[in-house]
């Protein structure tokens, strides 16, 4: 028996979410666009896809989503129903079946032939991470979309030493350009995104849009990084907090993330942009924090250790303290990229009260028994052993 999405969402944790706080109510009030435009996205079925299908559908625009279907059978999101979306499955890599443990034929072709007819004003490309694969996608597109917009990542650039770089910074490379493996530390990540961008642009020059985002979070995410944050201020007490309350950060709301890739498709915008909040003094740790606490209305008080501490008592940046990164060394520009280009060209930020709030409420209308079994960040054992060494040396 088959099911709508919204009915798969009913009886999941996702549902759950559903059912207090939609993480897509936002997009009722973005109005409808003048011209309606036909959308192709390859993917859509994780957690940026189905906030770009919902601003997309708010917006008036007609869209068809691609994609091997593995992904909608976790998350919910396949769309069967919905009006508005032509739903076709198959896998983009030229050199895979549709249906990989059955015998290819005319229904079971490798690669997007198994995309069919059609033609788009536009593509979102929110599953590529191998030039390969984006190539063949891009080429084989071009003379039936306007306009490619690829999702990347602000880990394609080389250094984060630099405050204030812009998209002109020298990007990351791969000693070896054909490897598509993400490598033991995730190296290959950003290197193999910036060539996606390449391969994308050299297929459809001058009608590609890169978007390099930094850490997407809000309603609807279930890595639980961002997250940790606002859940772990709620329940009070003393908050092991890292650095400064200075230290700047930098992050994106998913929702403005995807009403802005809808922006960019409506009014063609092409080129590469980084999609991540201003620079400091705009955000800050110490902000984030007061953000969550006011969200809350909690007794939490931030207790803040400086990362020479934090690393001689086994705190990771990033792992247990989600978000945050010294602000020296070679990571002194890694939450301080200058982001006016995107502004200048679209970018709509909402406060961190906002992203707090919502984020907070969608995580507390998952059922108690479908929440994040470990939301990231530290444990509640290891924060409270360390918060006794801290009093402990520092009186």
């Amino acid at each position: 028996m088959s099911h709508t999405r919204r009915e798969f969402l009913a009886t999941t944790a996702v549902g759950a979410a559903a059912a207090a706080l939609s993480p897509y109510g936002a997009y009722a009030s973005i109005g409808r666009a003048t011209k309606p435009l036909r959308i192709l996205i390859l993917g859509g079925t994780g957690f940026l896809g189905p906030h770009c299908v919902e601003a997309a559908l708010a917006r008036g625009h007609t869209l068809t989503l691609f994609n091997r279907g593995r992904t909608e059978k976790v998350t919910g999101h396949d769309f069967a129903g919905e009006d508005g979306i032509d739903r076709r499955y198959g896998n983009r890599d030229p050199e895979k079946l549709a249906v990989e443990a059955e015998p290819e034929g005319p229904e079971n072709p490798k690669g997007l032939a198994s995309l069919g007819t059609g033609e788009w004003d536009a593509v979102i490309d929110t599953s590529g991470y191998w030039p390969r694969i984006v190539g063949a996608s891009a080429s084989l597109l071009s003379g039936r979309v306007k306009q490619y917009l690829f999702i990347s990542t602000v880990s394609v650039y080389a250094s984060n030493a630099e405050v204030g770089a812009d998209t002109t910074a020298a990007l990351a490379t791969m000693a070896d350009p054909a490897v598509e493996d993400f490598g033991a530390e995730f190296q290959n990540y950003g290197p193999g995104k910036a060539l996606c961008e390449q391969a994308a642009e050299a297929a459809m020059p001058g009608r590609t849009t890169s978007i390099r985002p930094g850490l997407i979070v809000g309603p609807g995410d279930t890595t639980g990084r961002f997250t940790y944050w606002p859940v772990r201020v709620a329940k009070g007490g003393e908050v092991l907090s890292p650095g400064t309350p200075g230290d700047p950060i930098q992050l994106i709301d998913v929702r403005d993330l995807a009403a802005w890739v809808v922006h960019c498709l409506e009014n063609s915008v092409t080129g590469v942009y980084d999609a991540i909040g201003p620079m400091a003094p705009e955000l800050t740790m110490g902000m984030l924090l007061e953000a969550c606490k006011a969200t809350s209305g909690g007794d939490a008080t931030f207790t803040w250790a400086d990362d020479a501490f934090l690393e001689a008592n086994g705190v990771s940046a990033w792992g247990h303290m989600p978000l945050w990164i010294p602000p020296r060394g070679e990571s002194a520009g890694f939450h301080q990229r200058d982001v006016s280009k995107s502004l200048a060209a679209g970018l709509r930020l909402s406060p961190i009260g906002t992203t707090c709030k919502d984020t907070l409420e969608w995580y507390n209308g998952l059922e108690e028994g479908h929440r994040f079994k470990r939301l990231a960040g530290i444990s509640a054992e290891q924060e409270a052993e360390v918060l006794k060494a801290w009093h402990s040396a520092h009186g």
